[in-house]
């Protein structure tokens, strides 16, 4: 044993990484140049030899800087247990908030929550402009099919949606050599296009990206808004770091897709000097006549892999949101055997599918969804910079002038991308901050209206040991049967309110009691040995034993499977769990007069609470043995 893993499997970890990280940033050089110089751009870039220069310039560093420096270099060493995605830094923020720093660490959550808000509003956009972008070049092979573009990318979309509930696994290894094909093929492309004006690579120097903005900063603050498309899948390369680990997609994007990317922005930098006619679709104009419409076709298949990436990054935001308290449980079912991260949520999936075709039959073109996609990459962007160098310094105690010293430069670059995109707010950049400030409400008012349910059940529920002693001193009072019943609670210090509302009104109890408590870390995934916890209440006599379930927040909780595992000797092996029967708790929300919060959040926190799933398909038990029994709280 060597305790490497062979060359093989390495080369088949980067490919995958290929196919699944890469395709949003990857398919940006379709559309990012050209639309920097659009007429149709409320600031369109004049074209000129010094402003060409100058644009190539500030892509190429742009993407050095944030993707390469903030992302590659630096965030992907932070990570939950292997786990990366501004969900993992909000979860390290918790779990390094000291009581010192309590409060400084909770509103760096909240706003962490507002940046995984963003990526929702990421997730919506990206399938559109994605799309759209990759149909959009029909136009430069038929103009006369222009009218069919929309139409072509709804009827995509909508399979694209319907085939989720399938998973990706049964096609993920056709992803990988797609994009490799994909890279290969415009990076052949961008050096066609530089062999025709070998000048361009002059733009290499960051001296031409500096000249442009010192010296025509009214013209290049307003292209940054433009520029800052070429970093749009950033996220995604730490989001999906778990699945494939930080060193495969470090090679993969130093070993072919930065030099690919790079090579077609040069290109196309290269083909709109030697002919500014092309400045039209500079992307597809690259290729001769004969490859164009093939070039149409493969762009389809890398953008619908990029929207496939964006669309599996939402149901993890979502799954992960949920474990953690921000939204209700949401019914999650994995799609792979293999890979943990492959989920399917539906509600989010039919939520997607909506907001995407809206997008699309709204905005109509990928140019008119620049100024939203923007904002949503920028905020996002900058948000995880600033909690990396938060959590930073709380984990590895790294001296406060290190950080100023390299937050305070990126920092800088991310805040100047939001303000140029600020500038486009009415040209849609108000968008994914509509939809960023609505998922940020809904999650922030879940986390409210739960902490106050669940203080008004404590209540309800009362001490578990007094309930069990009121049990010993009455028990002429119930009627013992035999078999085995499984409570759902949140706790060992509190009573389950099915368990007393099966005593106080149908005056039984079960003659072996199982009180269980599930439990969710602050971890991607808990290990098989630390997974049940018992707990010594000494009511062994009583018949009644308790047990503590701990789950990942990535993880999708199936109890009976667990408790299969349940060592006998930790209920001295008398319960019969093939034949128990579940009982769970049902709460009926009211609103209520209390001050407990805002009406209209009330009416949100109640409204928001009828997505939850069902508890019993959530925690895999069997719908035939299983009890329901309700009650109700006033928030």
């Amino acid at each position: 044993m060597t305790g490497h893993a062979p060359q093989g499997a390495k080369l088949a970890v980067v490919v995958g990484a290929l196919g699944v990280v890469f395709g949003d940033i990857g398919t940006s050089p379709i559309y990012t140049l050209q639309t920097v110089f659009s007429p149709a751009d409320p600031h369109p870039v004049p074209i000129n030899t010094a402003n060409v220069y100058g644009v190539v310039s500030l892509i190429f560093w742009s993407v050095m800087i944030v993707v390469t420096g903030t992302y590659v270099l630096l965030i992907t060493r932070l990570d939950n247990d292997g786990e990366g995605g501004i969900m993992a830094l909000i979860t390290l923020l918790r779990r390094a908030g000291s009581a010192k720093r309590g409060k400084l660490a909770l509103g760096m959550a909240a706003l962490g929550i507002f940046g995984a808000s963003l990526f929702l509003g990421d997730s919506m956009i990206t399938p559109a402009i994605s799309v759209l972008s990759a149909i959009e070049g029909v136009k430069v092979v038929a103009p006369r099919l222009g009218e069919l573009v929309v139409p072509i990318t709804a009827v995509i979309i909508v399979w694209l949606f319907l085939v989720q509930r399938r998973g990706t696994a049964a096609v993920g290894r056709l992803f990988g050599p797609i994009m490799i094909l994909w890279f290969a093929t415009i990076g052949a492309a961008g050096i066609s296009g530089i062999a025709r004006q070998p000048a361009i690579l002059k733009a290499l120097s960051p001296t031409y990206a500096i000249s442009f903005l010192a010296g025509h900063f009214d013209i290049a603050f307003f292209a940054l808004a433009a520029v800052v498309l070429s970093i749009t899948g950033a996220e995604a390369l730490y989001a999906d770091m778990g699945h494939f680990g930080r060193k495969a997609i470090v090679r993969g994007w130093l070993l072919l897709v930065l030099p690919a990317c790079t090579l077609s922005y040069f290109g196309q930098g290269a083909i709109v000097l030697h002919d500014p006619a092309k400045l039209s679709s500079p992307f597809f104009l690259l290729l001769p006549s004969w490859g164009r419409l093939p070039m149409v076709f493969l762009a389809t298949a890398a953008t619908v892999i990029a929207a496939q990436a964006v669309i599996t990054g939402a149901y993890s935001v979502a799954s992960q949101a949920a474990q953690l308290g921000y939204l209700p449980r949401l019914r999650v079912q994995h799609t792979s055997e293999s890979t943990m991260g492959q989920i399917y949520v539906p509600w989010i999936n039919w939520l997607l599918l909506v907001s995407v075709l809206t997008l699309v039959f709204a905005f109509r073109t990928s140019a008119a969804l620049a100024a939203a996609y923007g904002m949503a990459v920028t905020g996002t962007i900058t948000i995880a910079t600033l909690l990396f160098f938060f959590v930073a310094r709380q984990r590895w105690h790294t001296p406060v002038w290190l950080l100023v010293a390299g937050a305070t430069p990126l920092l800088l670059v991310d805040l100047l991308f939001v303000a140029a995109n600020l500038t486009k707010l009415v040209h849609g950049g108000w968008l994914p901050l509509l939809i960023g400030l609505t998922a940020w409400t809904v999650m922030t008012t879940w986390q409210r209206g739960r902490a106050i349910v669940t203080a008004e059940r404590k209540k309800r529920e009362g001490s578990l040991r007094e309930f069990i002693d009121e049990l010993r001193d009455n028990r002429s009072a119930t009627v013992r049967v035999p078999g085995t019943a499984v409570f759902l609670n949140r706790g060992k210090e509190t009573a389950p309110l099915a368990m007393r509302a099966n005593v106080e009104h149908n005056h039984v109890r079960h003659e072996h009691v199982l009180i269980i408590a599930i439990q969710t870390d602050p971890v991607p995934r808990v290990p098989a040995d630390d997974r049940i916890v018992a707990d010594d209440l000494g009511y062994a006599d009583d018949g009644i034993s308790h047990v503590t379930v701990r789950f990942g927040y990535i993880e999708t909780p199936n109890l009976p499977a667990v408790l299969r595992a349940l060592d006998p000797g930790t209920t001295e092996g008398r319960l019969d769990l093939e034949h128990a029967s579940y009982f769970l708790s049902k709460i009926e929300l009211r609103r209520g007069d209390a001050p407990t919060m805002a009406d209209w959040r009330k009416r949100l926190f109640i409204a928001t609470s009828h997505i939850t799933a069902d508890a019993a398909e959530h925690f895999g038990l069997p719908r035939e043995r299983t009890v329901i029994m309700g009650s109700h709280i006033e928030v």
